[in-house]
């Protein structure tokens, strides 16, 4: 019973912890609210720009007859459906947590760049499908329109990058959109120096071979993002944190013997937690060594939220009891 008290004692201290640490603005909450509208309506415009676009570059991409400028309207669609998921995302995330959701809706964020960012790998293959069609036989194309809405698109692009690039630097949800925006933005010059090498010297390959770079770009690029929203859904230990170094900060801690079933994870892009046993040493204090190791915890590796579950040699592990 002693072991199953100290339990909840630990749990209770590292939810009201971590809660307070992801929710509670302070003083700042008004400046926080503020830039979060300013955020969302630039989202908001971003999204109307690039449907207005879609529709520009798909007719005229079907007058023009190039598969580039159709693939580059498509994919301005792609990014329309990319910044709606990534508003509602981004709003769904602002709900305060409820007993059925205690750690909040932070994570939705988390789950929107995942979606987006498959988005991206499947409107890459298929401009590379599309591309390779048109290698044998390139139609002949209208460089002159194929031009004139490739820089129109290009503007657009780089406009709402604008829009989303400082929201991009603090959250993957955005920056999925974002790069969206960025490998849209990469089409267009592909398209845009198509239609003049097409103009200039009737080299109608140009448009399926550009359209096919800068789809293998576009995959390399996102990769890295991909990896670190891979890690966080399948609660991987945080990036930049090592294990070994929680263990022997823990195990710094005056009174602590030895720390086991430690497990690190991210509640969201900003909220580290962690779990583990700690066996407390003969003639520790229990309640002084939680609170230290909690304290070292968030001083040492920005964990805010733990549950720790302490133990005695003389105890063993509860856990192993239940497995045996």
């Amino acid at each position: 019973m002693a072991g199953q008290g100290k339990h909840n004692h630990g749990h209770g201290h590292g939810h009201d912890h971590g809660q307070g640490h992801g929710h509670d603005h302070g003083p700042g909450g008004h400046g926080h609210d503020h830039a979060a509208g300013l955020g969302d309506r630039a989202l908001v415009w971003a999204v109307a720009i690039n449907l207005v676009l879609t529709g520009a570059q798909i007719v005229g991409g079907l007058a023009a007859d190039s598969v580039a400028l159709v693939a580059d309207g498509v994919h301005n669609l792609s990014d329309a459906l990319a910044l709606v998921l990534a508003f509602g995302a981004r709003r769904l995330a602002q709900r305060p947590p409820s007993p059925t959701m205690s750690f909040g809706w932070s994570r939705a964020e988390i789950v929107a760049a995942f979606a987006n960012y498959l988005a991206l790998i499947a409107v890459s293959v298929w401009l590379m499908v599309e591309a390779f069609g048109r290698l044998a036989d390139p139609p002949p194309v209208a460089a002159g329109l194929v031009m004139a809405l490739a820089g129109l698109a290009l503007v657009v692009d780089l406009g709402t990058a604008a829009l989303t690039m400082r929201l991009a630097r603090d959250s993957l949800n955005i920056r999925a959109a974002f790069m969206h925006n960025l490998a849209d933005a990469g089409v267009s010059v592909a398209v845009l120096l198509g239609g003049v090498l097409i103009w200039a010297f009737g080299w109608r390959l140009a448009d399926p071979l550009l359209t096919l770079g800068i789809s293998v770009v576009i995959l390399w690029h996102l990769r890295g993002d991909l990896m670190r929203v891979l890690r966080l859904l399948m609660l991987g230990a945080p990036g930049g944190v090592d294990p070994r170094a929680v263990a022997d900060t823990v195990t710094a801690v005056p009174g602590v013997a030895s720390v086991h079933h430690l497990h690190l994870w991210q509640i969201d892009e900003r909220r580290l937690a962690a779990d583990m046993h700690l066996v407390v040493s003969d003639g520790a204090d229990p309640a002084a060594t939680l609170r230290a190791a909690k304290t070292a915890l968030g001083a040492r590796h920005a964990i805010a939220h733990a549950t720790i579950e302490l133990e005695t040699a003389a105890s063993g592990c509860a856990d192993d009891a239940l497995r045996a």
